[in-house]
């Protein structure tokens, strides 16, 4: 038997048991996400060994809750099976039937830690009363899990006796474990959330956030230029393979991130209906619901609509800018700064982040003589001192812009 009679055999796969109405289902829901058809043959398998696991213990469909999943990977991993078992593996197949309502959603991990609890409601209050972004409550919840379970005893006696000089030595500790940048930027506005949050609660009797430092950053990373240049820029653009499925769609993000200085989650969440093609404008869903219409460059609309006619993979998925892997979904924001990244390291340039091509926008247009109105309008400013942050030069820069003083001008 040649290994092409050995594909067809494995292709064949027979679905028995209570999932067998489901297996044809299966395999072109795979299909249309972009599965290869050796990958499907191997969740096909994976959906064959679950059902006749659960004709073995009596089990009927609806029956497959997240424990009862456990309990097989638990019992095929104690015989040695270790293919298949893990929760990525098994992702595809549950979520395919819980998409249909054939078996319960996955369970919510219950609170049991005063922590747990002390998250969960912290969870509530960001989401409904603060209507934070999904990607920045996960992050102000890493954060303050990490400050409470620091705190001395036990949560319910070290709250009421936090001090400001706690959460200083907080601060300064993690600063000094730290070797990011991405301290004061992230680390200090979460910390001042939860410590508002605390004290409306009442966990804390009085407001804290003010002690936490205003953080103007570390001595030696000052010198560290937070924009990217503008010959980084071209040298990122032009590092990008424009034949290949990769760099045409790499090539249009870049592009997209430099002329307009969106974000890079704005650049993830693009759909194909945020782009009217005969008006030539893009529309941009921002920080905190807001939704504006910008112009959109020819240069840009040309790149992404090559993208689109001759890489994009066919995907149900509405985003502009698809993974190159299948399943075929939507960017995730993380994606665009990892993307950003490598696009540095393969330029040979210092590596620089979406938000360093948004800062190196600002710059230049401030070096062109843009006022500082002019920059909050492309950047999206609510507030003209969110743009005074966006647009500090080095003193070099700031240097070449400042004009001469008058010989025998009064002072």
């Amino acid at each position: 038997m040649d290994a092409e009679d050995v594909r067809r055999r494995r292709r064949r796969i027979v679905v028995q048991g209570p999932l067998a109405p489901f297996a044809d289902g299966l395999r072109e829901d795979l299909a249309r996400q972009g599965f290869s058809p050796d990958t499907i043959v191997d969740h096909a398998h994976r959906l064959a060994d679950l059902s006749r696991w659960l004709v073995e213990r009596g089990l009927a469909t609806g029956e497959l809750t997240t424990m009862v999943v456990r309990e097989f990977q638990q019992e095929r991993r104690s015989v040695g099976v270790r293919a298949g078992t893990s929760e990525r593996a098994l992702a595809p197949v549950l979520g395919y039937l819980r998409r249909l309502g054939a078996v319960p959603p996955p369970a919510a991990m219950a609170a049991v830690t005063p922590v747990d609890v002390l998250l969960s409601e912290y969870r509530r209050y960001l989401e409904n009363e603060r209507g934070l972004a999904a990607g920045t409550v996960k992050h102000y919840l890493r954060y303050a899990r990490t400050f409470l379970t620091g705190l001395p005893g036990p949560l319910e006696e070290a709250l009421p006796r936090l001090s400001a000089g706690q959460v200083i030595d907080f601060v300064r500790d993690w600063s000094t474990r730290r070797r990011s940048t991405a301290l004061d930027m992230v680390t200090l506005p979460a910390l001042r959330s939860l410590l508002r949050f605390l004290h409306l609660a009442g966990r804390v009797p009085s407001g804290l956030a003010g002690a936490v430092p205003a953080g103007r950053g570390r001595p030696r990373n000052l010198a560290r230029p937070r924009a990217a240049g503008r010959g980084q820029v071209r040298a990122v653009l032009a590092g990008c393979d424009r034949g290949s499925a990769v760099g045409r769609r790499d090539y249009a993000i870049l592009l997209t991130l430099a002329r307009l200085a969106v974000r890079g989650g704005e650049v993830a969440r693009l759909e194909l209906t945020d782009i009217d093609w005969r008006a030539g404008e893009l529309t941009v869903h921002g920080k905190g619901g807001r939704i504006d219409v910008l112009p959109l460059p020819a240069d840009v609309g040309a790149a992404i609509a090559d993208y689109l006619l001759h890489t994009r993979p066919a995907t149900a998925a509405r985003n502009v800018f698809i993974t190159v892997k299948a399943p075929f979904t939507g960017l995730a924001t993380s994606s665009v700064t990892v993307l950003v990244g490598a696009a540095c390291a393969r330029a040979g340039v210092s590596r620089f982040g979406p938000h360093g091509m948004r800062h190196a926008a600002a710059c230049d247009l401030l070096a062109a003589g843009a006022s500082m109105e002019e920059i909050g309008q492309l950047l999206r400013h609510a507030q003209q001192r969110t743009t005074a942050i966006y647009a500090r030069l080095d003193q070099a820069r700031l240097a070449e812009l400042a004009r001469p003083c008058p010989q025998g001008a009064p002072r």
